[in-house]
C-alpha cells in the first residue's frame, strides 16, 4: 500500500496513543509505566522487543523486512518534564507536576504509527528496522544509556529521529544538513574571597564583587574573542554570593551554560573562560576554580541520510511540505548516536494558531496540531524504507 494511504489509515491511531501517553507522563529514568505501556502496544502488534533492565524504562523493538538486507533505526524519546499541566483538555496530565511539555509523547505515537506503518510494508523493507524507544533525553543521558544495552547500535548503518517543533508551520518537515542543534556545556565556578564587616570593605575580599567583575568580564568572549562567523552563547544563569546585608561576602558561585556548533569553539571558550576567571580573580586578589562539563554534544546531521530525509518527506506529505528551519541553540541528546553512525534529525512542524498550537516546547501550555502527527509516522517509515533500499 502507498505510504500516503497509511498515513490516513493511521491517523486516528496515532492520535488516540499521543492522547493516551499524554495523560501519564514520567520524568527522565522513571518511564517504568510508559515502557510498560509502550510495551503493551507492541504485543498488540506482534512486534518483538527487550527492555533495557538496567533501570526498567527504554526498550528496543524490531521488524524484520521480507528482503535480506542491512539494519537502520528509528529513535522516539519517552520522558516528560517537572512541569504542570496548564491546559484544560480530556487528556490532561494525571501526574501531578509531571507533563509532556516538550512533545514526547507525540513522538511515542508517531513512532508507533511508523511501526503499523512498516508492518504493512514489510515487502518493502530490504533488512531491520530497529525501534529505539529512548528515555532520559530531557537530562542529556538516556542516548548512551540505550547505544549500551544490547547489540542493536552495533549493527545499524543509519539511525534517524525528530521532534514535534513549535517553531516551524504545521504540517512541515524540517531536514538540515551538517550542524542543526547546539552542543550543551555547563559550569559552576566557585569563588573564594575573604569576608569581613561591611563597614570594612578594607579587611575583606569581596567575593561578590569578583563574580560581577566575572560576569562581565567572561560577555567579552562571545562579542570580542572568538570569530564574528562563529555562532555561540555564554549564560550566566545564577549568581549565589553573600551571607548577610552588613558583611562583604567570602564566596559566591556562578553557574551557566555554553552553546555552539562546532567543537572547536567550544573547546576555545573553555580555555578563554578559564582564563577570564583566573585573572579576574586575580586582579582582586581572590581565588577560583570552575568545573566544566560536556552535557550534549552538536546534533550534526550526515548530508546522504537528510537527504533521504527530504525525499521521503516529498513523496508522503509532497515537496511544499520539505522545509529548511534555522540552526538552533537547543540541543538533543540524539547527537550521542550520530558520533558513531550517520544519521539525521528532523523538525516536524506543528505551529498552527487555529488550533492554539502557538506555545513553545516546555511551556505550560504547550499543545501541538495533532494533524501533523500521522504524516511524521510515513516520513520515518518511509525514511526507513528508502535508506534500507538504498544501501542494500
Amino acid at each position: 500500500m502507498e505510504m500516503k494511504k497509511l498515513v490516513q489509515k493511521y491517523q486516528q491511531y496515532v492520535c488516540d496513543m499521543r492522547r493516551e501517553f499524554h495523560q501519564y507522563p514520567e520524568l527522565s529514568f522513571k518511564e517504568v509505566n510508559t515502557t510498560k505501556r509502550i510495551a503493551g502496544k507492541l504485543d498488540e502488534l506482534g512486534i518483538s522487543y527487550k527492555i533495557n533492565e538496567e533501570k526498567n524504562t527504554g526498550l528496543i523493538a524490531f521488524i524484520q523486512g521480507t528482503h535480506t538486507g542491512r539494519a537502520v533505526a528509528l529513535r522516539a524519546d519517552i520522558d516528560a518534564l517537572p512541569v504542570a499541566e496548564a491546559n484544560d483538555v480530556s487528556f490532561k496530565s494525571k501526574n501531578a507536576g509531571v507533563m509532556h511539555a516538550c512533545g514526547h509523547d507525540s513522538h511515542i505515537a508517531m513512532l508507533l504509527g511508523a511501526a503499523r506503518m512498516l508492518l504493512d510494508m514489510k515487502n518493502e523493507i530490504y533488512g531491520t528496522v530497529y525501534l529505539d524507544f529512548q528515555p532520559a533525553e530531557e537530562i542529556g543521558k538516556g542516548a548512551y544509556y540505550m547505544m549500551r544495552f544490547g547489540e542493536w547500535y552495533k549493527k545499524i548503518g543509519a539511525i534517524f529521529g525528530g521532534h514535534i517543533w513549535a517553531g516551524t508551520p504545521a504540517g512541515t518537515i524540517s531536514a538540515r544538513e551538517g550542524a542543526s542543534m547546539a552542543a550543551t556545556d555547563q559550569f559552576t565556578i566557585k569563588i573564594h574571597g575573604k569576608q569581613s564587616h561591611g563597614s570594612q570593605p578594607q579587611a575583606g575580599v569581596d567575593a561578590v564583587v569578583v563574580g560581577s567583575a566575572m560576569v562581565m568580564n567572561l560577555q567579552t568572549i562571545v562579542s570580542r574573542q572568538l570569530n564574528a562567523i562563529d555562532t555561540a552563547v555564554l549564560t550566566i544563569g545564577t549568581f549565589k554570593g553573600g551571607d548577610r546585608w552588613n558583611i562583604v561576602g567570602g564566596e559566591a558561585v556562578l553557574e551557566g551554560t555554553t552553546r555552539y556548533f562546532d567543537k572547536k569553539v567550544g573547546k576555545k571558550l573553555e580555555d578563554k573562560m578559564n582564563q577570564i576567571i583566573q585573572s579576574t580573580a586575580q586582579a582582586y586578589g581572590a581565588a577560583a576554580e570552575m568545573e566544566y562539563v560536556h552535557v550534549v554534544p552538536p546534533t550534526v546531521n550526515d548530508s546522504a541520510c537528510t537527504r533521504i530525509v527530504r525525499e521521503a518527506a516529498a513523496k508522503v506529505l509532497g515537496s511544499a511540505a520539505v522545509y529548511e528551519y534555522e540552526r538552533v541553540m537547543g540541543s538533543e541528546d540524539f547527537s550521542f548516536y550520530q558520533e558513531k553512525k550517520p544519521g539525521s534529525f528532523m523538525f516536524v512542524g506543528t505551529y498552527n494558531p487555529a488550533v492554539d498550537a502557538v506555545y513553545p516546547n516546555h511551556s505550560n501550555h504547550f499543545t501541538i496540531d495533532e494533524a501533523v502527527l500521522s504524516g511524521g509516522s510515513g516520513v520515518y517509515a518511509q525514511t526507513a524504507i528508502d535508506w534500507l533500499k538504498a544501501n542494500r
